[in-house]
């Protein structure tokens, strides 16, 4: 007990002499900030990983993707075939060759549901290092990880699962008898 109370007694004098120790030591218990309050997309990036680390098994790889914005024409002159019978407008997109993310504009790093599309493509980051047997077979855990991480604020996300489903199962579509 005497030395827990010298222990006590040093520290606040420590702190006392040097306030940045009190700054420092309060801030090292301080959980990691969450994606709203990230203040770069290095920061929103890492947060995310955070996430997905404590949610999947699919391992955080050693090489952060890069992070573009661009316009939907743009994304759509890289989406090749990796496109998805997924109807809509392209939001987001991962090209497992230049290990880039990129994220159809207008997107809002505040927005939860444009944020949900970076986790989407994050995923895919994790998955590229393993086989498919079609890009569209990541689809579905992708989708179900973004699916979570918006339930979590309350939000729902409006997908087609019927579609993704289909995608995922790798099978031909225009099948034709002889």
């Amino acid at each position: 007990m005497y030395r827990s109370r010298l222990a006590v007694a040093l520290a606040t004098a420590l702190i006392a002499l040097c306030p940045t120790l009190a700054h420092a030591e309060s801030a090292s218990r301080l959980p990691a900030p969450g994606w709203q309050h990230a203040d770069s997309m290095v920061t929103l990036v890492s947060s995310l990983d955070d996430w997905l680390d404590a949610r999947t098994d699919w391992p955080r790889r050693d090489a952060v993707p890069r992070v573009r914005l661009v316009s939907e024409w743009q994304a759509a002159a890289r989406q090749g075939l990796t496109a998805s019978f997924q109807r809509g407008r392209l939001r987001g997109l991962y090209d497992p060759d230049l290990s880039e993310i990129l994220l159809v504009q207008p997107w809002d790093p505040r927005n939860p549901v444009d944020v949900a599309v970076l986790l989407h493509e994050l995923t895919h980051h994790r998955q590229a290092p393993h086989h498919w047997y079609c890009p569209a077979a990541q689809e579905l855990s992708a989708y179900r990880l973004q699916e979570r991480w918006l339930s979590e604020k309350g939000l729902a996300l409006d997908v087609n699962w019927m579609a993704v489903v289909l995608d995922a199962g790798c099978s031909p579509r225009d099948i034709h008898p002889e």
